[in-house]
């Protein structure tokens, strides 16, 4: 497949909440993509209905945590375009860190079952090798903050990573 083929674009979100302890809140997938593996709470934006980025992690978040958050509980911190990702898809990504924090894992739903992790921990279990160089990293670093980037992830090509705009100045909560 060239660099140039034509894929679907989809749009989704990526929500970090956090436990009362600053642990991860994770759900282990039961459907692709990333079936089997740990990631953060997300979905797909419902463009038919004009749902902005911020609408969709409040809505993803109550339909997967069963918890009610508020946009003014979510700092944007990330905005990746990851282009031809498994030579299926072009994807634009909003990364959330959530500061309202929870007081018990959620129950288990139909998309899988939940957890918490210390941040040291997500090394050691199984979760999506995209997550794992683009995720994982610029939550580390960027997470106050905000960093732009584009992700070429087209197969049989090496990952290469593109920042657009990056700020690292502390974001107050």
């Amino acid at each position: 497949m060239s660099t140039g083929a034509t894929l679907p674009f989809k749009i989704s979100v990526l929500v970090f909440l956090h436990d009362e302890n600053g642990k991860l809140l994770l759900i282990q997938r039961t459907k692709a993509p990333n079936q089997g593996c740990w990631s953060p709470i997300g979905g797909k934006l419902e463009t038919t209905t004009g749902e902005s980025p911020f609408e969709c992690a409040v809505r993803e978040v109550a339909e997967e945590a069963g918890v009610k958050v508020e946009t003014s509980d979510l700092h944007l911190f990330g905005m990746i375009s990851e282009k031809g990702y498994e030579g299926q898809t072009h994807w634009l990504m909003f990364l959330f860190d959530c500061r309202r924090r929870l007081k018990e894992v959620p129950a288990t739903i139909t998309e899988g079952k939940f957890a918490f992790f210390a941040r040291e921990e997500i090394a050691q279990i199984k979760v999506p090798e995209s997550d794992r160089t683009l995720i994982w990293p610029i939550f580390d670093q960027h997470r106050r903050s905000f960093i732009a980037y584009r992700a070429e992830c087209h197969p049989h090509q090496p990952l290469q990573m593109v920042i657009e705009e990056s700020h690292l100045r502390p974001h107050l909560d």
